[in-house]
């Protein structure tokens, strides 16, 4: 590749769009060329724009701290500028997909964090290790874009990232009924303590549309291309409940099945061992080489000694055991803003410029 693909962030002011800024540092692959954010940032640098509200870990990278916000109304402007976005816009879901589509049809490809297009039928929902075959569906969405390189993929819920990638990897043993408790992260709401206090020592039982999330996008997730569309699957059934818990970052997710052909525990850890995708198999930049692993220990997998696994792109799982009830429970774990969020969308984006769907634009 002659230079590193020109990217912009829609929506780099926020939690998310600080993740990718702070993950595409040096990316042997990508550069951030342009932050894109709301009218009342534009204008300012990246650094002023975001002033003591950056969130990550990291310090602020150096490249980006004066670039000149740009109004990520301003489509054409934006699109003028870079290969492909990456979206992570706070608007309303009609907003969303109305955006989301302009920047599509100046031809600029759309790696979205947001869930509004989840379920439009020909934009591919990806998990790069179980389903890179639904980028197949972009050939429809260009038609119906009437476009030649513009279109839009997205990434799934960051609370399902701790469990499907497990029952993925067990789907020679047919798991047709799960029931799912996921204990997710007050950087999931793009929180932290600071600015939630009241939820140290606290626990909330309600997240405004986790449980269908949770419960249907594995679905869509495990489901076939036909005719253009993603057709989702119809089993295993699921059923979850998602909580808010004091912890920054990590999703930890209790989870029981019910296989059609009971394995062994050896079986199921040696699934999961074993499991690789087309990430590893290409060798991608962002790719864990091992995607999930098992610990042993019966108090594993743990958010402070697990979560940044495979530098936050693993799920680690624990306590797989029989169940009265069930076949088996175990505990998994995923970082809910780098393979849930962030993460998985640069994973993706990967996987589509190594299968030749996102290029630089004057090679076209």
């Amino acid at each position: 590749m002659s230079r590193k693909l020109k990217v912009g962030i829609l929506g780099a002011t926020g939690m998310v769009g600080q993740r990718f800024i702070s993950l595409l540092e040096n990316h042997p692959w990508f550069e951030v060329c342009v932050v894109a954010a709301s009218a009342r940032s534009a204008g300012k640098t990246y650094e002023e724009a975001v002033g003591g509200r950056w969130k990550m870990p990291v310090p602020m990278p150096e490249k980006v701290k004066n670039l000149v916000v740009m109004d990520v109304s301003e489509v054409e402007k934006v699109s003028a500028a870079v290969d492909f976005v990456f979206s992570a816009v706070d608007m309303t879901k009609d907003e969303i997909r109305a955006i989301e589509e302009a920047y599509a049809r100046t031809e600029t490809p759309v790696v979205s964090n947001n869930s509004a297009h989840r379920w439009t039928p020909d934009v591919p929902m990806v998990i790069p290790e179980i389903n890179p075959e639904h980028f197949e569906v972009i050939e429809a969405q260009k038609k119906r874009l009437s476009t030649k390189r513009g279109f839009i993929a997205v990434k799934p819920n960051c609370s399902i990232q701790s469990y499907a990638p497990v029952l993925t990897a067990w789907k020679e043993f047919e798991p047709y009924e799960v029931v799912v408790t996921t204990y997710q992260a007050i950087s999931g709401a793009g929180k932290t303590f600071r600015e939630w206090p009241e939820m140290e020592g606290n626990v909330i039982p309600y997240i405004a549309g986790e449980e269908e999330k949770s419960e249907k996008e594995p679905l869509r997730i495990w489901g076939k291309v036909e005719d253009g569309r993603i057709v989702p699957a119809n089993e295993p059934a699921i059923t979850c409940q998602c909580i808010r818990v004091p912890v920054l970052n990590g999703h930890t997710a209790a989870v029981f099945v019910r296989f059609r052909k009971k394995p062994t525990k050896e079986q199921l850890i040696e699934a999961i061992r074993s499991y690789r995708g087309l990430p590893q198999e290409l060798e991608l930049p962002s790719a864990p080489k091992q995607f999930i692993q098992y610990l042993e220990e019966d108090n594993r997998p743990q958010v402070a000694l697990d979560v940044d696994f495979e530098n936050g792109f693993g799920v680690s799982v624990g306590r797989i055991r029989e169940d009265s009830i069930y076949d088996y429970k175990f505990i998994g774990l995923s970082h809910n803003t780098i393979r849930g969020a962030a993460g998985g969308a640069v994973l993706c984006a990967e996987t589509l410029k190594a299968k030749g769907y996102i290029t630089a634009k004057e090679e076209l």
